[in-house]
């Protein structure tokens, strides 16, 4: 719960930061506002995909390709604005019959590259449902569904790796050193192993997007201070919002969560079914 909440609350608490410079004033509420003029405490695409996510888990018993992209698709018919230029141009061809692995290499040849965020902050449900190293494998799948480029699957499964380490008990230490050594793609190794080696840029580029969350998250002593660090980034603030959210919720749990964020937050009660529900169907629980 803590994982799933506390991304939706990064996503939200940044949303309104989206696209801007590093703020003067530090926001430490959810205020209205943004590029989208979003409301106080409502989720953009970074929630909405990573429940999709959660649900196709939830319906299918586990990982499938086309159940997936079905519900993401279903995702961007309701708010295609919020979502980025990867995903995009992917779903209006998959909605116009191209085959979907066909639609992610048509997109990374149009754009020239598709190492964006995207994939990056729909995949933390892949941790609470596998146990690392499975999720490691799930979360490249699970991008390569838009992102061609394999870095973005990579920087994506780092993190998930983290996540699912620490719902199931590691410290922090312990999992950040686990997906260090299950990720092999060097340039996410580089960046993302060391982290505090790199100011944070809280960019739309997946590896850049991962190491502003990451570095957020391990360098902070509390879920609120890491959280609160990554949106006041700027930039792209909802999704390094939402991603250090999600690992700082893994790793400090659901009661470290402030109330205020909770009572404020659009679909509250929503996502603590679903994370619930997600992770009684676990696969390390069936087994």
């Amino acid at each position: 719960m803590g994982s799933l909440v506390a991304l939706a609350i990064g996503d939200a608490l940044g949303a309104p930061l989206e696209g801007s410079p590093k703020p003067e004033v530090w926001l430490a509420e959810f205020r209205s506002g943004g590029r989208h003029f979003r409301k106080k405490g409502t989720v953009t695409d970074d929630t909405l995909q990573a429940v999709a996510v959660a649900e196709s888990l939830i319906a299918s018993k586990g990982f499938c390709e086309n159940d997936i992209v079905a519900k993401l698709s279903e995702t961007y018919i309701v708010r295609p604005e919020w979502f980025g230029p990867t995903s995009t141009l992917f779903f209006d061809l998959v909605q116009s019959g191209t085959v979907p692995h066909h639609a992610a290499w048509i997109v990374h040849k149009r754009n020239h590259g598709s190492r964006t965020n995207g994939s990056v902050m729909r995949g933390f449900p892949l941790g609470l449902f596998f146990p690392a190293p499975q999720v490691y494998e799930m979360s490249l799948l699970c991008s390569s569904l838009t992102h061609y480029d394999p870095v973005a699957g990579h920087a994506s499964a780092f993190l998930n790796v983290m996540v699912s380490d620490m719902v199931r008990g590691a410290s922090r230490r312990k999992a950040f050193r686990h997906a260090c050594s299950l990720c092999t793609k060097i340039e996410a190794h580089q960046m993302l192993a060391n982290y505090d080696q790199y100011d944070p840029d809280p960019s739309l580029d997946s590896v850049l997007c991962a190491h502003a969350a990451l570095h957020s998250f391990m360098t902070a002593k509390s879920l609120e201070q890491a959280v609160l660090s990554a949106v006041n980034l700027g930039g792209d603030a909802d999704t390094v919002g939402a991603c250090c959210g999600a690992l700082a919720g893994a790793y400090w749990g659901f009661d470290a969560i402030p109330a205020r964020w909770k009572e404020g937050l659009e679909g509250y009660d929503r996502l603590v079914q679903l994370a619930e529900t997600v992770w009684e169907g676990r696969v390390d629980r069936r087994a």
